[in-house]
């Protein structure tokens, strides 16, 4: 399987939703940093994340972390750990669960070879 030419990365597709501002984009980066190695399959312009937090600093805060992948369906994952830095790893931990089993659903099961080389198009035969 060939490597993508633009593989996404947290630095590249990461959105600062409600309740974040751009100077916490550094930390949040460092923290969701490790979902760089699962996202890297995924061409950086067909894909995008956004991470939100409703109610920061109060006991009932949700963080929210979406991810959109070209060809598949959005992604959302939710915390609601008081801990802040708790609640993103949270749910980039989800994320990364989550991403994982959507692509072995994709893949073909048992057989490396098809997992491997593109199939060719199926041909319609005449008749």
């Amino acid at each position: 399987m060939s490597a993508v030419a633009n593989p996404a990365t947290i630095a590249e597709c990461l959105r600062m939703g409600a309740g974040f501002s751009q100077g916490d984009r550094n930390w949040i980066e460092e923290l969701l940093g490790t979902l760089d190695t699962r996202l890297a399959s995924f061409h950086a312009d067909s894909t995008a994340l956004e991470i939100s937090v409703k109610d920061r600093t109060s006991p009932g805060q949700k963080v929210t972390l979406e991810c959109w992948v070209s060809g598949g369906d959005k992604v959302v994952t939710t915390s609601s750990e008081d801990d802040l830095h708790a609640a993103v790893m949270d749910c980039r931990d989800d994320l990364r669960r989550r991403l994982n089993d959507a692509k072995t659903r994709q893949e073909p099961r048992h057989n490396r070879h098809l997992r491997d080389v593109p199939q060719p198009a199926p041909v319609d035969l005449p008749g």
